[in-house]
Formats: C-alpha cells, sequence, structure tokens
C-alpha cells in the first residue's frame, strides 16, 4: 500500500501544529503497516461512500478511502468534540 495525498490535505497538513505533523507521520506509518493497528482506531465514517476515519492523536483525526492498493488521505482536521 502507499498514500496519494489530496490537496485539501497537503494544506491542512503544511497547516497543522509540528507536534500534529510528527503524530501523523507515525501513524501514517502505522497505517501502511497494518490498517487495523490499535492507536489508529480506523473505522468506515461513511459505508456508502468507502470513507474511512482514523486518529491522528487525541485531537486530530484524518479520513481516507482505499482504492486498488492506494490510501487516498482526503482531510485532516481537529477533531470536533
Amino acid at each position: 500500500m502507499r498514500f496519494r495525498y489530496s490537496r485539501r490535505f497537503l494544506t491542512q497538513y503544511a497547516a497543522a501544529p509540528p507536534a500534529v505533523r510528527r503524530a501523523f507521520d507515525k501513524q501514517g506509518a502505522f497505517l501502511l503497516q497494518d490498517l487495523h493497528h490499535p492507536s489508529l482506531r480506523a473505522k468506515k465514517y461513511d459505508e456508502s461512500s468507502g470513507v474511512w476515519q482514523a486518529r491522528v492523536n487525541r485531537d486530530w483525526r484524518f479520513w481516507f478511502t482505499i482504492d486498488r492498493g492506494e490510501y487516498h488521505l482526503h482531510t485532516l482536521t481537529p477533531h470536533p468534540k
């Protein structure tokens, strides 16, 4: 598996605090190893469109889809509480 990034994701990643970027990099490595890694807490967010949500840290999440051996990263945002 590999990543493909949307423009929105890249913009949000660049604007995120350095600690969030580092946390995403770590979580992204876990995602490449195992979609079901416990710290990701990955779950299907929208069954009909195939969108998944995973945890960056306690306060941030990222959303992605899976297509033909690629994780398409769509957004990286603070988690609404």
